[in-house]
């Protein structure tokens, strides 16, 4: 059958323009050309131009002299960093004041009740209400020379960026706090900060903080609360001699005690943000307006060729405002004068709220995308319709390795479509960060969304980020060149034979974007950051010969075997994490034995079909006690260690399954997310002790 009949009787709209493209061609080039053919022909015919790197020198990073064999971004327009992107904003009060003037006073931030759609406010209620705020805080007692440090506890909402702003209008410092930290954790930051003032969401909130105040955090004076409260959390507040009152009274108090706002300077403080180690109490990262704003200014910098933002863009705020990660997309989607809009609270609902809401920016953590990529094959439940989504991959991929980044070709429309809507249809920037990425999963995704989709690299105490990828670059398995706010340098860490003459070592990051140190914590500050001003983050990396970088390694959470051999676990974990079937995993050895043991946590949406195509058949909590899936799987990670070149005694001797996902509620990880292994050890002492005995068995 010729093409043109093959296609007439495949009665999809979507093709259309193949049959009109089919239509152009002479008649011998239709001879005998299948449907298969046709569409091929098509692809290769209206494929687009790709995007070039923004810079003639691609990603080859630039060598700083000096012998140091340090590298700094083909970004920057001169030897020194960036600083900032706008010549008028040099502080996070700017970033809103420009945002107010571009917008001409459009939507800011928007929230929605269920089943509601979203409603706005405009950057003018905003400003307005974030300076009653912040005055009533003056006339309370605050000030930017005195008691500044505001604390804030709460999700993700308009009244939190609110409260933030209020606190940059008149020089003061937000502190963020978190309930995953514990009551001791966040008693310890409120003593540590001297925080008199707390601005809660729900009275749960606040009782913590008043089961706080007989410990630690008693210097609380007065809480206040988003939401509707009764008269017992006042009397209780009383017995600890705190004030508690809501944010409409505080508003209204502001209002008629109106204060001139007092800007803050680059170099002053902005935000005393605490990371939560996997041991010991929180860290207070200092950091100014500078150190935010070259971070903001660096990230513009990468995108501004192919996906600098507008005031039409929508960005959904999901991810902790108590992360940086958050805060600095906050600071570049006002700076352009786009809106926020906030999910529900309950991240179960946001896939509803991104088809309402509609969002083109969007940030993700590798959890998510593992659960976006999971879904879609998960629905490819045929042997046809996998081989369709493979091909049509292919030949999406074959694209992107061209810089091609698009999601209008016939594969969107007949294959892409749906995961493309799930998030709106209307996404066109994603960054992730936070952990590693699969790159399998990373370049699916890049693929099936059609958009801008970066992967970044950082921790607080560099803000956020310190190095990106960038547009023309979509090849996965590395973090980009450095970012235009700092240089990146690797150093020796020769216990564990990574050296920085080899183009290893651990990465250390020197710019305007590096923090000032901990809060009263000089030890711990000395330890993070050189005489030289190198801040060293504890991660191994390795200089790709294009000028990326790869993070391999975990200076930390070393560890010996009898035989005395260097661990290093996390780098096993990363690579056991590619493994279709896992969701997570925990190695495990110590100086007493003479390998490595580990818990696995099968991946609950993909695990009944890869078990399936194993022969494999039950229900999540069977598979997870089944020893034919526990073999398959141990197999499985095996293989990929050894293909990533782990030494014998790297690779795990055997491993137990765990149903339940190791996650903040459960205290198994961190706030961000990190793997707190000492509580890890602790809980899974029995499995751990009984795989080691049925070992030497």
């Amino acid at each position: 059958m010729q093409a043109q009949e093959v296609l007439r009787h495949l009665r999809i709209p979507e093709l259309d323009d193949v049959r009109q493209y089919m239509r152009g061609l002479p008649t011998n080039a239709l001879m005998g050309m299948g449907a298969f053919a046709a569409i091929t022909t098509y692809w290769f015919a209206t494929r687009p131009k790709a995007l070039k790197p923004p810079c003639e020198l691609g990603l080859q990073s630039v060598e700083i002299p000096g012998g140091e064999r340090a590298r700094r971004s083909v970004l920057n327009d001169s030897d020194e960093h960036m600083t900032h992107y706008y010549s008028d904003v040099r502080t996070l009060y700017d970033i809103f004041k420009r945002g107010l003037r571009v917008s001409n006073n459009g939507p800011c931030l928007g929230s929605r009740k269920p089943s509601q759609p979203y409603e706005w406010q405009s950057y003018k209620e905003v400003a307005d209400r974030a300076e009653h705020i912040g005055s009533a805080l003056i006339h309370r007692g605050h000030s930017h020379t005195g008691d500044k440090f505001i604390g804030i506890f709460s999700q993700n909402r308009p009244e939190w960026t609110i409260s933030e702003l209020a606190c940059y209008t008149y020089s003061m410092v937000p502190v963020p706090l978190y309930d995953t930290l514990g009551i001791e954790a966040i008693a310890y930051i409120i003593d540590k900060a001297a925080i008199s003032t707390v601005i809660c969401d729900v009275p749960d909130k606040a009782r913590m903080i008043l089961d706080s105040a007989s410990g630690l955090g008693r210097t609380v004076k007065t809480i206040v609360l988003m939401e509707a409260f009764d008269s017992n959390l006042v009397t209780r507040g009383q017995e600890f001699g705190i004030e508690i009152l809501s944010l409409k009274d505080l508003e209204a108090l502001g209002k008629v005690n109106h204060q001139k706002p007092v800007p803050p300077k680059p170099e002053d403080l902005a935000i005393i943000c605490f990371t939560s180690g996997t041991t010991g109490n929180p860290k207070g990262a200092i950091l100014t307006h500078g150190n935010v704003i070259s971070n903001t200014a660096a990230f513009l910098k990468v995108t501004e060729v192919h996906c600098m933002l507008t005031p039409h863009d929508t960005h959904v705020s999901y991810l902790p405002l108590a992360h940086m990660f958050e805060r600095v997309v906050q600071g570049v989607v006002l700076i352009q004068g786009a809106r926020i809009g906030y999910f529900q609270g309950d991240i179960r609902l946001l896939m509803d709220d991104l088809k309402t809401l509609q969002p083109t920016v969007f940030p993700v953590v590798p959890r998510l995308l593992n659960r976006m990529f999971d879904k879609v094959f998960s629905q490819a439940d045929t042997a046809m319709k996998r081989w369709l989504l493979d091909f049509a991959f292919r030949r999406k991929e074959a694209e992107l390795k061209s810089g091609v980044v698009r999601k209008d070709s016939m594969w969107d429309r007949l294959i892409f479509k749906k995961v493309q809507a799930s998030l709106g249809g209307r996404v066109r920037l994603m960054i992730t960060g936070a952990a590693p990425v699969s790159p399998t999963i990373l370049t699916f995704l890049r693929a099936a969304l059609g958009c801008q989709f970066y992967e970044g690299y950082g921790q607080t105490e560099c803000t956020a980020g310190c190095t990106m990828s960038i547009p023309g670059d979509w090849t996965a398995g590395h973090v980009g060149p450095p970012l235009p706010c700092n240089t990146v340098k690797l150093v020796d860490v020769a216990e564990m034979n990574y050296l920085a003459v080899n183009g290893v070592g651990e990465v250390c990051v020197k710019g305007p974007n590096v923090f000032q140190g901990y809060l009263k914590d000089p030890e711990r500050t000395a330890e993070a950051i050189d005489k030289d001003g190198w801040l060293h983050t504890g991660d191994i990396g390795k200089w790709l010969p294009n000028g990326t970088l790869k993070i391999i390694d975990r200076k930390k959470h070393i560890f010996k075997l009898a035989q005395g051999e260097y661990i290093a676990p996390e780098k096993i974990e990363m690579i056991y994490n590619c493994s279709d079937a896992l969701a997570q995993i925990f190695v495990h050895g110590d100086s007493l034995q003479a390998c490595l043991v580990g818990i696995a946590v099968p991946e609950p949406d993909f695990l009944p079909l890869w078990a399936k195509k194993r022969g494999i058949e039950g229900s999540y909590s069977e598979l997870c006690s089944n020893k034919d899936v526990k073999n398959a799987i141990l197999e499985d990670i095996l293989k990929l260690g050894k293909e990533a070149g782990l030494k014998s005694f790297e690779q795990v001797r055997d491993i137990a399954l765990h149903p339940e996902l190791f996650s903040v509620q459960n205290g198994l990880l961190t706030p961000t997310l990190k793997a707190k292994r000492a509580e890890l050890r602790s809980h899974f002492r029995k499995q751990i002790d009984e795989l080691y005995a049925k070992i030497k068995m």
